[in-house]
């Protein structure tokens, strides 16, 4: 029997709603092999900020080391500012772990409708590997004379050799799996120095995969290329900021941010990978029970497709697709009047 140790952050907002679906899913899909899974629970959210003044104690992210995994629900609440959420729990444990590759699929299922009219079932399939460790979000700069007109304000993008060319070796390897095409994130025309780098970068690495197209687009041509003709992506690679706006347009087009996953993935498994939904804790709906369960229930069978548990991990995705396919129950985030316990409750009957 193997054991597989998954540390669980809930979170806020809806968090600890979805995270308590994908669990009991989970559970089930792996009840009829070989896998155990040890489920530990961290208490690590807004409210642990307002009591403590921090996100996670001092020996957190140590903490987390030994387990296997992290499936994490949402952080993020009204009265904190997303920075402080953000750079308290998320970035850190991305950072110290060594999570490069975030990769986050959109894929317009079977029964689902997008707003992009023409588009049928499996039209829309674009794996995003956004780099995850440095970029525009390696939150280095500063300000001075706060409060006074002449404030300052300065933020400056990391870009290195090396986190370019491993994120995209990462993307290539991807697309050698699927339809063969890379398609590269920039805006070198504005910013001379990072995004030439990345260019440069992203040159070098395709040489090396002579056997897949590539091609190269600025981002607002890529934001309106999602839109026009989502058709023509494959794999995209991306920084990190330019990566976590992509997706989010990405989420939008198949459909919803409820059907998002994301996997912030360590490749070499020096340390555990997270994973966790696309979408936020979304506060204006917490505690009401209609939350969307499926981008956590997808993003479980991510991690478990990590951890090569590949049975459960395809039983779980088999039953998103039936679900889906029914087109009942559904959440109002699809246009329906299910709560997540409904949806947790079919996902379950659709399972073995």
């Amino acid at each position: 029997m193997r054991q597989i140790r998954i540390a669980v952050i809930a979170g806020d907002g809806i968090g600890p709603e979805v995270i308590g679906s994908a669990i009991e899913v989970t559970e089930r899909a792996v009840g009829t092999s070989d896998v155990r899974i040890e489920w530990t629970r961290f208490p690590w959210n807004s409210d642990y900020y307002f009591e403590h003044g921090r996100m996670l104690p001092p020996d957190g992210i140590e903490a987390l080391r030994p387990f296997d995994a992290i499936l994490l629900g949402a952080i993020g609440h009204p009265k904190v500012q997303d920075h402080v959420t953000l750079n308290g729990l998320l970035l850190p444990i991305r950072r110290r772990f060594d999570q490069y590759v975030c990769v986050r699929p959109a894929y317009l299922y079977e029964g689902v409708e997008s707003p992009l009219r023409r588009y049928g079932p499996g039209q829309i399939d674009i794996l995003v590997f956004r780099e995850n460790t440095e970029g525009e979000y390696a939150n280095v700069g500063g300000r001075l004379y706060e409060g006074f007109d002449e404030e300052v304000a300065i933020q400056t993008s990391v870009f290195t050799r090396r986190g370019c060319r491993r994120i995209m070796e990462a993307a290539f390897r991807a697309a050698r799996k699927r339809r063969r095409h890379v398609t590269s994130i920039t805006k070198s025309n504005a910013q001379g120095f990072a995004m030439v780098l990345w260019d440069q970068v992203f040159r070098d690495v395709a040489q090396q995969f002579s056997d897949v197209e590539t091609n190269s687009l600025l981002i607002d041509a890529a934001a309106m290329e999602f839109v026009r003709r989502p058709d023509r992506f494959d794999v995209v690679v991306a920084s990190n900021l330019f990566g976590d706006i992509l997706t989010d347009l990405g989420a939008a087009i198949v459909g919803s941010m409820g059907l998002a996953p994301s996997g912030n993935i360590n490749p070499e498994q020096t340390a555990p990978s997270m994973f966790e939904p696309v979408h936020g804790s979304a506060p204006d709906i917490a505690g009401q029970g209609i939350a969307n369960p499926i981008a956590t229930v997808l993003s479980a069978a991510m991690m478990l497709e990590h951890l090569g548990v590949n049975g459960p991990a395809k039983a779980l995705d088999d039953a998103v697709r039936a679900l889906l396919r029914a087109r009942s129950p559904r959440t109002p985030d699809l246009g329906g009047t299910a709560k997540t316990a409904d949806v947790t409750r079919a996902l379950l009957d659709h399972l073995p």
